[in-house]
């Protein structure tokens, strides 16, 4: 029987190859989203795939969502934490809103999703709870206190919860992406890109979305059981933990 996927910001950018990849790969997938009613909808129709619209800052909202989709498809066997925003600018000139917002999103949203589902996949015996933090999480970054606060929490937040659900057959990994060819890089002016960012990453170019899907993948699947606790970095050889 086909097991159930849940990817937030699963409409656009690297959420949007995740829930196709994780959909070709014979889940049945759920993606959610915040408020790009549009793209939403012309995901869900050139897919197929389910949408659904709530906030991930909001735990009523996240646990109202995922009785929904639970309801729709059946107990969720993966999540995927993806979404994420950023409210860049240098500390000393950031307001509380900017650092609430993006802490919210960012890291308060693994404990509002993951919360509505490690009980019923601990019953089970069985789940994979895949977050996409960032390499900026690992490294920090200049203009992103308040996101590589919230990318770094992610990954602590993966070890330890990892710890308490090995046991219980339920996988805890986090991801840690480079520079990825989405809407958010493009905007990046193109004199920047090529003269600050492609020179600082080995493989001298950007990742595609495609590709974190398929790590994606590999920690989603169940014979990979033994792969717990991890950090998998995938950012062209940009930076090594």
């Amino acid at each position: 029987m086909a097991r159930t996927a849940l990817v937030t910001g699963g409409t656009r950018g690297i959420g949007a190859a995740i829930s196709k990849a994780l959909k070709a790969a014979g889940y049945k997938v759920a993606a959610s989203y915040a408020g790009n009613d549009a793209a939403a909808e012309k995901f869900k129709d050139e897919t197929g795939i389910p949408v659904y619209k709530w906030d991930v800052s909001s735990f009523d909202a996240c646990a109202a969502g995922v009785k929904k989709v639970e309801a729709d498809l059946g107990p969720i066997d993966v999540l995927v934490n993806n979404a994420g925003i950023t409210r860049d600018g240098a500390f000393h000139k950031m307001t509380l809103a900017q650092w609430n917002s993006v802490i919210n999103t960012n890291l308060g949203s693994l404990f509002n999703m993951t919360r509505q589902v490690i009980e019923g996949m601990r019953a089970r015996k069985f789940g994979r709870i895949v977050s996409i933090s960032s390499v900026n999480g690992q490294k920090g970054q200049f203009g992103q206190v308040n996101y590589s606060a919230a990318k770094a929490g992610d990954i602590g937040f993966t070890k330890a919860l990892a710890l308490e659900n090995a046991k219980a057959g339920v996988t805890v990994n986090v991801i840690c992406p480079g520079y990825i060819n989405t809407e958010m890089v493009q905007a990046v002016p193109k004199d920047v890109l090529e003269k600050s960012v492609l020179p600082q990453i080995p493989v001298n170019r950007l990742g595609e979305p495609e590709e974190i899907a398929r790590a994606v993948l590999f920690l989603a699947a169940d014979d990979a059981g033994f792969v717990t606790g991890s950090t998998l970095t995938v950012n062209g050889g940009q930076y090594h933990a």
